[in-house]
């Protein structure tokens, strides 16, 4: 069983991500070299992002996605924005809704 603090480094931040390249690329014209310099990462992550090879995690909570939705709008306005700020943001409100089964003050 993972811990809760795995369960953000594996199975969350990566939804995250993903879900900030797929509003990047899909709703906010960038193409995935883009996306991959404003999330500070390479662009074979945002590939595997983008497949759902990486980020398998599904939430369909509306609060989390419109948080995520303004979160991606930010980050594709900036040239440089503190993209870890918001997904620590965003994981916040996932720990706070418990959708990882855990007390949300652990990590």
């Amino acid at each position: 069983m993972k811990t809760p603090c795995e369960k953000i480094v594996w199975d969350v931040v990566p939804f995250i991500k993903k879900e900030f390249a797929k509003m990047l690329v899909y709703e906010f014209n960038c193409n995935q070299k883009e996306a991959a310099e404003k999330l500070d990462t390479t662009e074979a992550a945002v590939s595997r992002y983008l497949s759902g090879k990486r980020g398998v995690l599904e939430i369909t909570d509306k609060e989390i996605l419109g948080e995520i939705r303004k979160s991606s709008e930010k980050i594709s306005k900036k040239n440089k924005i503190n993209t870890s700020f918001e997904v620590c943001r965003i994981c916040k409100l996932i720990r706070k809704k418990n959708f990882i089964g855990n007390n949300p003050e652990l990590c």
